[in-house]
């Protein structure tokens, strides 16, 4: 499995932070399985910047990359998406969607999706129904939308720009890339901020490193 994280200009840095420290530290992931690293995509290698004025270089250009199956594409949300320098990316989802690849997309990203026309006939959610319906005018999936934070569709993962640790959730758990008990004690943690959690999660690391022992 690889994952991607599309980057572009205005990118929302808070929609993605769960995401990028934990893909990348690996610090709660399932050790069993074979190291992810984060691959950041842009329509070329130069720098964008976040909406917070973080620079970002992106590791490959659309054009180099060929996503498999099983393969994970993150796209956040963005004010820059409407933009025609998002077509390349457009299209390789376009190309997949219907293929064993996640897509997850937040805020920004669905209202390209459906702008696209991609969310006609699979259940999502994004910032407001009617909006979509305002802004899109290929868009004709209202009978599809649902009226919460985060909504996952077979392979497909929508989110509110409002969800960052739901989106995050539901990524991990679709990926496996965390344990059951890891992923959910992670997710109480930063849901609740209750201690019990933390401890759990911390437990819940002990034994993936006893069944690796094991094994």
């Amino acid at each position: 499995m690889k994952a991607f994280l599309y980057v572009l200009n205005t990118l929302a840095d808070w929609e993605i932070g769960y995401l990028t420290a934990e893909i990348n530290s690996g610090r709660f992931l399932d050790k069993t399985k074979t190291p992810v690293n984060l691959i950041k995509l842009g329509n070329t290698l130069e720098p964008i910047k976040t909406m917070g004025g973080i620079a970002i270089t992106p590791d490959e250009s659309i054009d180099n990359i060929e996503l498999q199956e099983g393969d994970l594409l993150i796209l956040p949300g963005a004010d820059t998406w409407l933009e025609e320098s998002n077509n390349k990316i457009l299209n390789l989802v376009a190309d997949v969607i219907n293929k064993n690849v996640i897509i997850a997309a937040i805020c920004g990203a669905t209202m390209a999706l459906a702008q696209r026309g991609l969310l006609n006939d699979r259940k999502h959610t994004s910032n407001d129904k009617e909006f979509l319906k305002m802004t899109c005018p290929e868009y004709s999936g209202e009978n599809f939308y649902l009226n919460q934070p985060v909504v996952v569709d077979d392979n497909l993962i929508t989110a509110t720009g409002l969800a960052a640790l739901e989106f995050s959730y539901e990524i991990f758990k679709k990926s496996n890339l965390m344990k059951t008990e890891t992923l959910e004690a992670w997710y109480h943690l930063h849901k609740t901020m209750e201690a019990k959690y933390f401890f759990s999660l911390m437990e819940s690391l002990k034994q993936n490193n006893s069944h690796e022992k094991l094994d």
